[in-house]
């Protein structure tokens, strides 16, 4: 039986992050990666415009304040993502399976990680200036609900977060 590492990301792998995550393991060890894009994000605005603002992304800030879409199309753009993932993870020849998730993400990654007896869980996001400042991120989270180390990577990029 292989192995397993749970990915909580909330927006589509890059081959960057791909082989972050791949080189958590070696080559010959039989590892599955289970993907798990939220379906709702729950984040708070006014946390959001100061994430946007912080990045110095005034348009992004300003988009914030556009209406929200329905739960249809919120629950077709995470697919979207986990078919985009599911899609870079096989071209990096890394074994894979995804789903999207309902409800709460963090949640969503305990009781994944709980369920499959997962030793590793992965979150890959953008930075969140207000919620990594003051650890209340999704891998700082999850952390302290499962008991064990979650790795936090910043999506595309080389950086770890601070969990």
């Amino acid at each position: 039986m292989s192995e397993q590492i749970i990915i909580l990301t909330e927006e589509a792998l890059t081959s960057t992050d791909v082989a972050n995550i791949t080189n958590l393991y070696g080559p010959g060890d039989d590892v599955e990666l289970v993907l798990l894009v939220p379906a709702d994000t729950h984040r708070n605005l006014f946390v959001d415009v100061v994430d946007q603002l912080t990045m110095l992304d005034v348009p992004g800030a300003l988009r914030e304040f556009r209406e929200k879409p329905d739960a249809a199309t919120v629950k077709a753009e995470a697919t979207e993502i986990l078919a985009a993932s599911l899609a870079v993870l096989s071209a990096g020849d890394a074994k894979a399976s995804g789903t999207v998730a309902e409800g709460d993400a963090v949640a969503s990654l305990v009781a994944k990680v709980t369920e499959s007896g997962a030793r590793q869980a992965v979150v890959v996001t953008r930075p969140h200036a207000v919620a990594d400042t003051f650890r209340q991120d999704w891998a700082h989270q999850a952390q302290r609900k499962l008991g064990l180390p979650v790795l936090h990577l910043y999506s595309d990029s080389g950086f770890i977060g601070d969990s």
